[in-house]
């Protein structure tokens, strides 16, 4: 019984903190461009490197 009186506090921690960062993702855009990310993934040309000294 003690070991349920650390672990639902913990665990009610870790679903807040996975919220948390949840909501930050939303906020910070992380999920504006879904599509642009499934495209670039399929794509077969590499990204473009820059040039030195430009």
């Amino acid at each position: 019984m003690t070991s349920l009186a650390w672990l639902i506090p913990i665990a009610l921690f870790l679903g807040g903190l996975g919220l948390a960062g949840f909501i930050w993702a939303l906020k910070s855009g992380q999920y504006e461009d879904l599509d642009g990310a499934a495209w670039r993934a399929l794509e077969d040309d590499p990204p473009e490197k820059p040039r030195p000294g430009a």
